[in-house]
């Protein structure tokens, strides 16, 4: 068994497909109508048949209490592995990305947590 979707709650999924894509580096895989949303993932391309990522609308009554509590208290809504936090940091923070933590070194792990811009955090993390 592998993990083959997950997904992270987006406020507009056309913006989300932008940051995922043209700021994060992801690639679209899947973009299918379904009424006023999309069935719209995102994979990285260095494993395009790998773990896709939904970008899931946050229209259900439940998501916003969620999402609210989660970042309110600092919490990614998930995680992605980088090879160098510090240089994906300086390259994002270059690209106009705001950092909720800047990168943080706690022994053989290294992370950093990003606004996503949807109403989510993202944590970047690499393990020596």
């Amino acid at each position: 068994m592998k993990i083959h979707l997950s997904s992270v709650f987006v406020d507009d999924q056309e913006k989300a497909l932008r940051f995922y894509t043209d700021v994060l580096g992801f690639v679209k895989k899947h973009d299918v109508p379904l009424g006023e949303d999309r069935w719209l993932t995102v994979v990285s391309p260095e494993d395009p048949g790998g773990t896709e990522l939904l970008l899931e609308p946050s229209g259900h009554p439940a998501v916003q209490p969620y999402r609210t509590a989660l970042v309110q208290d600092g919490i990614p809504a998930t995680s992605f592995a980088v090879d160098d936090v510090r240089a994906e940091f300086e390259r994002l923070r270059g690209l106009g990305v705001r950092f909720a933590q800047e990168p943080l070194e706690t022994g053989p792990v290294t992370t950093a947590v990003l606004d996503d811009t949807c109403g989510n955090l993202i944590q970047i993390v690499h393990s020596e």
